[in-house]
């Protein structure tokens, strides 16, 4: 396709260096989520800036931006002038969301709007972010958009200082909602998932305990495997990050009388499962849903990142690399759960 000719006045054209593939493309891969085609997917992508518009000058912080600078951006934008944006102040919600990879055809002028592309075109009120220096490619990519996905659940069901936290799910969501757990000061994290590589990079973030569900693969199992390693009462906090229907019903249970649950995993609908409200009302629980994020949780993750390199190895999550022609082995790849994080480098 045609580069763009113009760059429109607060747009920007970016070359790619790095795109990331996320669960959310392979369910798009497979046509499990209804969007508008062709399409360019990538909704994680660091880039450096081959062009600016008129009027571009500083990114959402702040900062000077130039050509060759090295920055990734919000793959969302809202509208700020509707209801959810400007009164309820829930821009995740705004009807006028799109988000590069996923709502942009590519067979339409500028096209480049998708990180699987040698370049990207950011159009007018994207929140672009400058990356500090300190801060690698990788990890930035490595934690995708499963780190902002994170920061905002978190935020929005609150983890209290010593509480007792499960996490279901082992793959990034998983993976960072361990990692912001452990620094929002959860005295004990355990994570619950598989495939053992997995469980080992959990491991590496530093869960504190681990369950393998090939090895304990009864729901009733996992329930008293956690009673029993929080005391017989069950944890303060369940962060599902699975995305399977089921682990909604396993985890409520998981938590204690008066405890708090979080549904992130289910972007996709991946259908519906039995289930007894009375649990709630029984354990007396909080229950919390969060979608997405918005450009101040990218701005954290960035500072997350740099402050914490060293705690939570991000970088190392990024275990297979493809150049763009094979995008549809990488996103197999992902879908058999075989890397950690596959990502795809343009040449």
């Amino acid at each position: 396709m045609p580069l763009p000719e113009e760059i429109y006045p607060g747009a920007a054209l970016v070359k790619t260096e790095m795109a990331g593939i996320c669960g959310t493309d392979v369910h798009l891969w497979k046509g499990q989520l209804p969007i508008a085609l062709p399409i360019i997917l990538g909704h994680e992508t660091v880039g450096r800036i081959a062009q600016l518009g008129d009027g571009l000058e500083r990114d959402w912080t702040g900062q000077k931006l130039n050509v060759g600078d090295r920055v990734t951006w919000n793959s969302t934008t809202s509208c700020g002038l509707c209801y959810y944006c400007a009164e309820k102040r829930q821009p995740t919600r705004c009807p006028q969301r799109r988000a590069y990879g996923i709502g942009y055809r590519c067979d339409e002028a500028p096209h480049f709007l998708g990180g699987y592309a040698e370049y990207h075109y950011l159009r007018p009120r994207t929140s672009i972010f400058k990356i500090p220096e300190d801060v690698p490619t990788e990890s930035v990519i490595g934690a995708g958009c499963a780190l902002i996905t994170a920061i905002h659940g978190i935020e929005r069901t609150g983890i209290e200082w010593r509480d007792i936290v499960v996490v279901q799910g082992a793959g990034p969501v998983g993976i960072s909602a361990l990692a912001v757990a452990k620094t929002a000061g959860a005295s004990k994290v355990i994570v619950i998932g598989g495939p053992k590589p997995r469980l080992e990079m959990a491991r590496r973030f530093g869960a504190d305990q681990l369950i393998d569900i090939e090895e304990v693969s009864e729901p009733k199992d996992r329930i008293e495997a956690v009673r029993q390693l929080t005391g017989g009462y069950g944890a303060d906090v369940v962060l599902e990050c699975v995305g399977h229907p089921s682990a909604v019903v396993e985890g409520m249970e998981m938590c204690r009388d008066g405890g708090r649950y979080l549904v992130l995993g289910h972007y996709c609908d991946a259908g519906t499962v039995a289930f007894n409200p009375q649990v709630i009302t029984r354990k007396q629980l909080q229950v919390f849903g969060s979608w997405s994020s918005e450009p101040r949780h990218l701005k954290s993750a960035l500072e997350f990142l740099r402050v914490h390199r060293h705690d939570f190895p991000f970088d190392s999550m990024v275990t297979h690399r493809y150049p763009i022609e094979m995008a549809n082995e990488a996103l197999d790849m992902t879908a058999r759960w075989e890397s950690a994080k596959s990502v795809i480098v343009p040449k």
